[in-house]
């Protein structure tokens, strides 16, 4: 079986990472999931941003935590970014529309990704952050809302969890025992090298780096009972490498590009 394409953040080589144009694009371009990641502003929203500020990828500075979703919402997340055509090498310089101004909440993707039953959405939580346990929490309770928090299955789950913390999954856990998480992977610990994850984690989750140095994790996880979801796979050689070894998810920045590269 072929991997299941996630957009990065969207199509985030094409459009601005965490906006609807990026995930609109990716949805039109085929992608079989959509990744993002949560923060909660000061006033207790779910905010699509990586950064702990906002200087990156916004016309604003500051931290994301301090800042009101109003005052989040007046900044331009659109500009900085060149607008890569789908297929093109040259960059399109034009102003951005006002589907990439704003800040983007996980209720606006939630609704997005209703509307598109199929694909599955990936929520990455955090961490360190001054909220601590409040960030799954209302994740959950958002979920919860939209009647997503406690699916019949893992297996059929239209949401997944995902986090570096391991702490963070374990609170997802005690919430919900249906909602499907992945430990994602920055290197591979001494506890986890034989492929074993604490019983909180349902999926494992490396960067592309740990499989290319060390392949044959994939299989040690299978054999325990754990599929993988690998990060962030752009290029050809990574691409194959995990059609390869069969992961089961493959983030990637540009899924038109690897849905080619997969005969897709």
């Amino acid at each position: 079986m072929q991997p299941a394409v996630v957009a990065h953040r969207g199509a985030s080589a094409h459009r601005a990472e965490h906006t609807v144009a990026a995930y609109a694009l990716a949805i039109e371009q085929g992608a079989d999931g959509l990744e993002c990641d949560v923060r909660l502003s000061r006033d207790g929203h779910l905010v699509c941003v990586h950064d702990r500020r906002v200087d990156r990828t916004s016309s604003g500075r500051g931290v994301v935590s301090t800042l009101t979703l109003e005052r989040l919402s007046e900044l331009d997340y659109g500009s900085w970014h060149p607008g890569l055509p789908e297929h093109a090498d040259e960059l399109v310089l034009g102003a951005p529309d006002e589907s990439e101004r704003g800040v983007l909440t996980l209720e606006s993707l939630l609704e997005l990704v209703k509307a598109h039953p199929g694909v599955k959405l990936f929520v990455e939580t955090k961490h360190p952050v001054r909220y601590g346990g409040l960030v799954e929490a209302k994740l959950v309770a958002m979920l919860r809302r939209y009647g997503l928090a406690r699916p019949k299955s893992k297996e059929d789950s239209p949401v997944v969890m995902m986090s570096f913390s391991s702490r963070a999954v374990r609170r997802i856990r005690a919430h919900t025992a249906t909602l499907p998480t992945v430990l994602l992977l920055e290197n591979l610990s001494l506890v986890r090298w034989d492929g074993t994850l604490p019983p909180h984690a349902d999926y494992t989750g490396p960067g592309v780096h740990i499989l290319r140095t060390d392949p044959d994790y994939v299989e040690r996880a299978r054999s325990f009972g754990y599929e993988t979801y690998v990060w962030t796979v752009d290029s050809p050689a990574d691409v194959a490498l995990c059609a390869k070894l069969g992961v089961r998810y493959l983030a990637t920045n540009s899924p038109a590009s690897t849905l080619r590269l997969l005969n897709r």
